[in-house]
């Protein structure tokens, strides 16, 4: 016993002049000294083409432009129309029809005289250029709300589940689905002079897409998908900029 106390006097005294040993060094390291360099700007889009945004899709772009979903499919070689990524440039335009824009050549004929001023010409209007507002109403309820600029896109209309949609005019049915978010069930007919008639909310559609249809024909039954009521929601577009429907409609 008394050999080791002078063991443990020792190791107490050693313990005592050891160094003490504080915390380890913290590094501080600045989470913002990295500075996050902007994103450079995107290039313009070329003419005749379409930079794709968040929450678009093909038919609603083809809806956008008076195309054909299909024609914007084959013209960017696209293996799955469901799938587009934002940002990425689309064509919108025939290829062939830009490339034939392309090449024509500067004009070289020499200006002709100014002409003798004559009385200005009438605008063409809207009902001149669907055939005089000769179109068949599609249904056959009262209109709830109006086209306007910058807000609704087309008119609705009234009616019970089930009403007959008519075809307004002749044409080609270039979509039939809902694959446009707040459309429902939709037909979308394509006619000369670059127009096309959208009817969406349908309860039923009545018509394959390619299918030709004739004015008046019953292309899909009144319904209320993805709308609050029954109703018919019906919008006329020409080069793919909504216009007033009621100005392409026979008069009740």
């Amino acid at each position: 016993m008394k050999s080791f106390l002078p063991l443990l006097f020792a190791a107490l005294l050693v313990s005592a002049c050891a160094p003490t040993r504080g915390p380890a060094p913290i590094e501080s390291r600045n989470i913002f000294s990295r500075s996050s360099e902007p994103k450079a700007p995107l290039p313009p889009v070329p003419e005749g083409s379409y930079r794709v945004k968040k929450g678009d899709t093909v038919i609603g772009i083809s809806l956008e432009y008076g195309l054909d979903w299909r024609d914007i499919v084959a013209w960017n070689n696209l293996e799955n129309p469901n799938r587009i990524e934002v940002d990425q440039v689309l064509t919108v335009r025939s290829p062939k029809q830009a490339s034939t824009t392309a090449a024509l050549p500067p004009s070289t004929i020499a200006p002709l005289a100014p002409a003798p001023t004559a009385a200005p010409a009438q605008a063409a209007t809207a009902s001149t250029l669907a055939g005089k507002g000769e179109w068949t109403w599609p249904a056959r309820g009262k209109v709830l709300t109006g086209f306007s600029e910058g807000g609704s896109k087309g008119i609705s209309i009234s009616g019970n589940p089930g009403d007959p949609i008519l075809a307004a005019d002749g044409g080609r049915v270039v979509y039939s689905g809902n694959g446009l978010r707040g459309y429902g069930n939709l037909v979308i007919v394509k006619h000369d002079g670059d127009f096309l008639t959208a009817y969406a909310h349908n309860r039923a559609i009545l018509v394959k897409e390619g299918q030709t249809v004739t004015r008046g024909q019953r292309i899909a039954e009144l319904g209320s998908s993805d709308a609050d009521k029954p109703m018919l929601h019906f919008e006329v577009r020409k080069g793919g900029k909504p216009v007033d429907p009621v100005a392409f409609l026979s008069p009740r």
